[in-house]
């Protein structure tokens, strides 16, 4: 004990000293009735298990957060989700929002973007535009971006299948602004591996998939220090049904394997690791999912140091963004909606996110209203500037709960981690629907409690309001998007050199068959204004594409 008891005091003495040399926010720290608060609390005398499970904030193993001074340093990225219609649309979106205080950039792409098909496809037919924005080459990436500073604001792209390419976009139209990649700030959400497992947006088979993100991740490791490399998704795990321990599970075991095909790569853990970041869903039962964003930092902390092998602290720290349930949203009383999210994001940032998208009341009836967007933005500056959350780290921590909570949840994901490890890995999980079957039946679960009024869904199973009408605004996208983008394809057809992009594409496939990395010739073939649809049929005369196997 009293080893535990100098260790104990040796980490206290290095968090005081670092955070007497960190800045701080300026801002008043005090509660609404002048007292004084401090930075962080913990016991006077901690138990044998306290440095193991908990310690303090910005060390190992960061159950408690991995900053020493959390939001009295900085606040998290309010980076609220937007994209629809035409570029030209959205961008005038992103100026509104970066106006009322947003400080990321967040893009939403719509179907036929997300599934590498031009607006001219007969797949894209009454699509483009309509769940997100249309961009089919650098031109579109261009006019997304005009005006806005590529070099200051940070910009999440959501995008799976097609990701390398919408990247190759994004980096030559900054190229064009007379910004380089080594500048860009970022992330990018390509984690394929979920796409297998939960949202089902996938293009290439598994493996030539990760052939894909291991190119991705070389070039962005070598070329673009600043850009978070992978985005890896727990989220789209949890809206097709997952528990929260599931969510944890099988996205850390997604990190777990984009790290071990890095190094298979050739690439030193600790070039990349630092540069992951994860992507959590923040549902609806408050405590639950505070204790899950705590257990993944130790989770992956614990890891990546004594399995990984990794030295240094950056790759042991578990950065994420959270967005609020979309799958707890209801048709039903709308309105409601405005505190189911005010509650998740409440969770995210009690949970130590980095990064959070809080969910627009509209969003089960169609993409949300400026109006709606403006007041989930609002939600998320109310938790920062008026609750007081913000003014202590993890002021959570040390309750018997949370710290109960946090243990199981560890617990169950480490019994995951054995099962998947038993397969063989996830790819052979997701090829032989492991994930899938679990996931089917933990959503089944759910529903035959809602069903059977065992679990109560406000306005929805309990508190109905008969005969409602919905009276709140919607915002309907018409065709004129897509319209208008199919003018814009032609033209570029009709006003590019066509024999320069012959000659990219046939680079790509070249590089498909002689192992060289993917990002250059596609970032060349972008350049020339190839589009998306191009590059993915290259890519698919080559790789082929994926057929999943039903599960039962």
């Amino acid at each position: 004990m009293n080893d535990q008891l100098d260790l104990f005091q040796e980490s206290l003495d290095l968090w005081e000293n670092e955070i007497k040399s960190t800045p701080t926010r300026e801002a008043d720290f005090d509660t609404l009735s002048g007292e004084h608060q401090k930075v962080c609390y913990f016991p006077d005398k901690p138990d044998s298990n306290y440095m193991d499970n908990l310690g303090f904030p910005g060390q190992f193993p960061f159950t408690r957060g991995i900053h020493s001074n959390l939001y009295r340093g900085k606040l998290w990225t309010m980076r609220q989700f937007a994209g629809f219609g035409t570029p030209e649309e959205t961008n005038q979106r992103f100026k509104k929002l970066l106006k009322k205080g947003q400080t990321g950039l967040s893009v939403a792409y719509d179907m036929p973007t997300l599934m590498g098909y031009d607006p001219d496809h007969d797949f894209s037919q009454g699509e483009v535009g309509k769940c997100g924005v249309s961009v089919f080459s650098l031109s579109e990436m261009e006019r997304l971006f005009e005006g806005i500073d590529l070099e200051k604001i940070s910009v999440s792209q959501t995008i799976n299948g097609p990701a390398i390419i919408l990247l190759a976009f994004y980096i030559a139209a900054a190229d064009k602004k007379g910004v380089r990649a080594d500048q860009l700030k970022g992330t990018l959400q390509n984690d394929i591996l979920k796409e297998f497992t939960a949202q089902k947006e996938w293009i290439f088979p598994p493996k030539s998939s990760m052939r894909i993100i291991t190119d991705m991740l070389k070039y962005c490791t070598e070329s673009m220090p600043k850009y978070n490399t992978i985005s890896i998704s727990g989220y789209h795990i949890r809206e097709a049904g997952s528990t929260a321990a599931q969510e944890l599970a099988f996205t850390l075991a997604d990190g777990f394997s984009y790290i071990e095909h890095g190094m298979e790569a050739g690439l030193d853990v600790d070039d990349f690791a630092p540069r992951l970041s994860f992507f959590f869903n923040s549902h609806l039962d408050f405590f639950e999912e505070i204790a899950k964003f705590r257990a993944a930092r130790r989770i992956w902390a614990k890891h990546l140091r004594f399995k990984y092998g990794s030295k240094k602290e950056k790759s042991w720290k578990l950065r994420f963004h959270t967005q609020t349930a979309g799958c707890s949203l209801t048709a039903q009383q709308p309105e409601n909606n405005i505190a189911r999210t005010g509650f998740q994001a409440l969770a995210g940032v009690l949970g130590g996110t980095q990064s959070l998208h809080t969910n627009s009341m509209d969003e089960t009836l169609a993409l949300p209203t400026e109006k709606a967007a403006e007041i989930a933005l609002r939600t998320q500056q109310l938790i920062a500037y008026e609750t007081g959350v913000t003014n202590v780290v993890d002021p959570l921590g040390g309750s018997w709960y949370i710290e109960k909570l946090t243990d199981e949840i560890e617990l169950k994901a480490e019994e995951y981690f054995s099962q998947i490890e038993s397969i063989g890995g996830v790819i052979p999980a997701i090829e032989q629907g492991f994930f899938q079957r679990e996931i089917a039946k933990s959503a089944a679960d759910y529903q035959r409690k809602v069903d059977d009024g065992k679990r109560i869904v406000v306005g929805v199973n309990e508190f109905i309001k008969e005969n409602e009408e919905i009276d709140i605004p919607i915002l309907e996208i018409g065709s004129e998007a897509g319209d208008d983008q199919l003018k814009k394809l032609l033209e570029l057809r009709n006003n590019r050199n066509n024999e320069n992009v012959k000659i990219s594409i046939l680079k790509i496939r070249e590089a498909c068959n002689n192992g060289s990395n993917l990002m250059h010739p596609i970032i060349d073939a972008a350049k020339e204004y190839a589009t998306l649809g191009e590059i993915v049929d290259a890519l698919k005369a080559e790789f082929g594409e994926w057929h999943e196997t039903a599960v039962f």
